[in-house]
């Protein structure tokens, strides 16, 4: 009898562990605990991004506070997914990593969600990661001529090896990355109650009728390999593309492990 309950106790133990293993973080929930980073939440929840970031099994998410945030007041969604997709890095990368690695060489070229949603082009889906100045970390594009222009201010939230949550001084410049924005996108306006700078959001939809135009002359890509083709992505970087189809495979064995611990304790107790 002492048997038998031990076992039940294991396989329960089991079954929760590996049930919490399958929806390892939820990065709306994560933020919705840090009011500065309000507007970014939003953001990831009316473009989808934060259900997408949620499927993976390891992540790096560059933040910024909502007083930097406001430049996408106005814009469509899917140019503010695009601009916020090149922020999550396919990696887990805590700042003590990245310094290590920033150290190690002048440039590290890391790839972004972004690159994997088949709409970068020149580079648009990379980002760099260097030291500037008195040895602070930075990020930039990676697309041809940019700089290093968002400095890391400090980590919000470190869960190794699944997420890394960090803060960057400003939004990360991407050339051109609204040049392919869809005719009709709806408008993403999570700041127009929040944002003080009310002035600079009724600027902001001039830039909309860009969008017809730069739509029609864009050629899909069947995939941006062809980036890999530009200068040389070191290890780290050129890695943090195979966590991609981990998710879903990590998830049905989960569900399996789970299955099976359920029957496995289903039939004790029948015994």
């Amino acid at each position: 009898m002492e048997n038998k309950a031990s076992t039940i106790l294991c396989l329960a133990l089991l079954f929760i562990v590996f049930s919490s293993s399958a929806s390892a973080f939820d990065i709306t929930k994560l933020l919705e605990k840090q009011s500065e980073f309000s507007n970014f939440n939003t953001y990831l929840k009316e473009t989808k991004l934060g259900e997408q970031i949620n499927s993976r099994s390891t992540i790096t998410v560059l933040v910024v506070g909502n007083g930097a945030i406001s430049s996408l007041a106005g814009k469509s969604q899917d140019v503010v997914k695009k601009v916020l997709s090149a922020h999550v890095i396919l990696d887990y990368y805590d700042e003590q990593k990245l310094t290590v690695l920033a150290k190690s060489s002048k440039v590290s070229t890391l790839t972004t969600m972004f690159q994997s949603s088949g709409q970068a082009q020149n580079q648009q889906g990379f980002i760099n990661a260097g030291i500037i100045n008195e040895g602070e970390l930075a990020f930039g594009s990676a697309a041809k001529g940019s700089k290093l222009n968002a400095k890391l201010v400090k980590s919000i939230v470190s869960q190794p090896f699944n997420i890394s949550i960090l803060q960057v001084s400003e939004l990360i410049d991407i050339p051109d990355i609204a040049a392919s924005s869809p005719a009709g996108s709806p408008k993403s306006s999570p700041s127009s109650s929040k944002a003080p700078s009310s002035s600079s959001d009724n600027k902001a939809p001039s830039d909309s009728p860009k969008s017809p135009k730069s739509s029609k002359s864009k050629a899909p890509t069947p995939s941006d390999e062809t980036t890999s083709s530009s200068p040389p992505v070191p290890e780290e970087a050129g890695s943090s593309t195979a966590p991609a189809p981990a998710p879903s495979a990590a998830s049905r064995v989960e569900m399996a492990v789970g299955a099976g611990v359920m029957i496995g304790l289903a039939s004790l107790l029948v015994a």
